[in-house]
């Protein structure tokens, strides 16, 4: 017989689900305030409510919400991971298919060079560090040195967005330009990471490049066949349902999608950003569809998930500084160099290169779910995701500030006759 929750463990269940809730919410929205990303208030809310703090400091309350009712905690973190499907979903509407093919060749060098020199840069301290700082007994050095150069490759396609915004570029000839190559890396790289859970999970040397194949294959079929079958039934459901019954159905292919990919071992996030990819692509998903979709996903459910990640780790007992200023010196110096020598090749000039080569180095969401996603498969150690926590904050912090410097420095940038019209998606996920 089915196990359901009782009447007290549904009551606590109420109770973390709104205790978490209200102090991400407020936190976040005192971020935002100040002109910083919600996500870094979401993230100190759970570090407050979990074992840094009020564990540490009241041990008793501490157990009485989150300990005392397994359940009731277990059904919230259900709930938490649900989360991240979803924003994962909505970073898939980021991606315009449309814009890298129009704008993808120009924007090719600084995204291959933003990629690949991070990627190598963060292979080889991976591999230099591995006894040091990387090795966690559970996995190769081959494998973490693959997760780390990653992890260093991807960008924060929402977060550069929102500093674009700000800066009132966007829609420019170098917002578009900054805007593709993000989306590039932000494409690549979940393949990238995707191929590495595939050779994780692979004992065997051949399995392995079956994975990659399986990956690969799953992630052209997602973009081609399963995107097209996706324009052909939302343009059906366009006409015949209404707004509420299409997000609907969005939502369950997103579901599917996660379900598949997680049953491949390639984990449930990728198959849901791909998801979010094919139906992002689609004119008959509207903007306003994925506005109530981005509203409930990041100020709701969103939330919940960041704040677990402080709900799950002590930040003052695991944190090394040591491994935090490595992590952010290799991490800023690769991002750096690698889309600033891609600027000049791709014609910019040494101010629009800075402040290009500074919005690609911003990290967001998409880091923390992976760096999640490789601490849960013991990829890597507590110390080295959080050094990989306080990077992120770091950069974000860091990132619009530069590029306002360096945009606002040379003249020939935010001209009103260079705007085009259509270039630029009108959604952006506030992180």
């Amino acid at each position: 017989m089915v196990s359901k929750l009782s009447s007290a463990e549904v009551l606590h269940f109420l109770i973390i689900f709104t205790i978490v809730l209200v102090f991400a919410r407020l936190l976040g929205e005192l971020c935002r305030k100040y002109k910083q990303p919600a996500i870094i208030g979401e993230i100190l809310a759970g570090v407050i409510l979990g074992p840094t703090i009020l564990q540490h400091y009241f041990p008793e309350l501490f157990k009485n919400i989150f300990l005392a009712v397994p359940r009731a905690y277990g059904a919230f973190d259900g709930l938490a991971n649900i989360g991240i499907i979803l924003l994962m979903f909505v970073a898939g509407f980021e991606v315009d298919l449309k814009q890298i093919r129009r704008d993808g060749k120009h924007a090719l060098s600084i995204s291959l060079t933003g990629i690949i020199f991070p990627f190598i840069v963060g292979f080889i301290a991976a591999w230099f560090f591995y006894q040091r700082i990387f090795s966690t007994g559970a996995n190769n050095q081959f494998i973490s040195a693959m997760f780390f150069g990653t992890a260093l490759s991807i960008t924060a396609l929402s977060v550069i967005t929102k500093i674009l915004m700000d800066l009132d570029i966007l829609r420019t000839k170098i917002g578009n330009l900054v805007l593709t190559s993000a989306m590039i890396d932000d494409f690549l790289g979940w393949i990238l990471f995707s191929i590495i859970m595939q050779l994780m999970n692979s004992g065997k040397k051949e399995g392995s490049y079956m994975s990659v194949i399986v990956v690969l294959l799953f992630a052209v079929f997602m973009i081609t066949v399963v995107r097209w079958l996706i324009n052909k039934l939302l343009s059906v459901a366009h006409k015949n349902l209404k707004i509420g019954r299409v997000i609907t159905l969005a939502i369950c292919l997103c579901l599917v999608s996660a379900i598949i990919t997680e049953y491949l071992g390639v984990r449930a996030v990728f198959g849901a950003f791909l998801m979010g990819v094919a139906i992002g692509d689609s004119e008959y998903f509207t903007e306003r569809h994925k506005l109530i979709l981005h509203q409930f996903t990041v100020n709701i459910i969103a939330p919940l998930f960041f704040a677990s990640i402080g709900l799950r780790l002590n930040f003052v007992a695991n944190f090394d500084l040591e491994v935090v200023v490595i992590i952010l010196a290799i991490a800023c110096i690769a991002k750096l160099i690698g889309a600033g020598i891609g600027s000049r090749i791709s014609g910019l000039n040494r101010n629009e290169s800075i402040a290009v080569a500074f919005g690609m180095n911003a990290r967001g969401s998409q880091e923390i779910v992976l760096g999640l996603l490789a601490l849960q498969a013991k990829i890597i150690d507590e110390k080295v995701f959080e050094g990989l926590v306080v990077m992120t904050v770091a950069t974000v912090i860091v990132s619009g500030p530069v590029m306002k410097y360096y945009f606002l420095k040379e003249e020939r940038i935010s001209l009103p006759g260079e705007k085009t019209d259509d270039l630029a998606p009108s959604i952006v996920i506030e992180e």
